[in-house]
């Protein structure tokens, strides 16, 4: 966690020389944010069961071609790595989007910290999505850009969340 807290104060820096929101629309955007969370972390539920899915059938016809493959002499045909932990990334991000709603809804900083981890893997899916077969470098680039643009609003707005822990009800 350490490292996560050295990497928040060092992108602070670098965002801190980026054009500034007016007031209305950091909290404009803290109203909305966690709405865009919760619909977003569904989505990513949903296409992380999609990619399983797909995937488990690519294996079922990769499996009929492995056969006749080795039947030929040829060589095998796997889903490699990379795909495997795109998928298990895309499902975490899905929750930790799905978690950070309650306390994105009480403004505590605890949600903000959630979508700073979420855009954190949404940059690590980009590079291991420029490892695979459908992804290539220009999923890599836009994940970054995508990432950029996330991360300026989010230190944008982080001054709109409070450390303070909501007292139990």
């Amino acid at each position: 966690m350490e490292l996560l807290t050295k990497l928040e104060q060092w992108l602070a820096g670098v965002y801190k020389a980026s054009p500034r929101l007016s007031t209305s629309a950091k909290k404009s955007i803290t109203e909305i944010w966690p709405i865009v969370a919760l619909v977003f972390g569904v989505l990513q539920i949903l296409a992380a069961f999609e990619l399983w899915h797909l995937g488990h059938q690519v294996n079922q016809v990769a499996n009929l071609v492995n056969s006749l493959s080795q039947y030929y002499g040829g060589t095998t045909l796997h889903l490699n790595a990379f795909y495997w932990l795109s998928l298990v990334i895309v499902a975490l991000d899905g929750v930790l989007l799905l978690w950070a709603y309650p306390a994105l809804k009480r403004r505590q900083k605890s949600g903000w910290n959630l979508l700073f981890y979420a855009s954190l893997l949404n940059l690590l899916y980009g590079i291991f999505s420029a490892f695979n077969n459908y992804g290539g470098v220009s999923s890599l680039l836009l994940q970054i850009i995508v990432s950029a643009v996330v991360l300026y609003f989010l230190f944008q707005i982080r001054d709109q969340y409070s450390s303070i822990k909501a007292p139990k009800q």
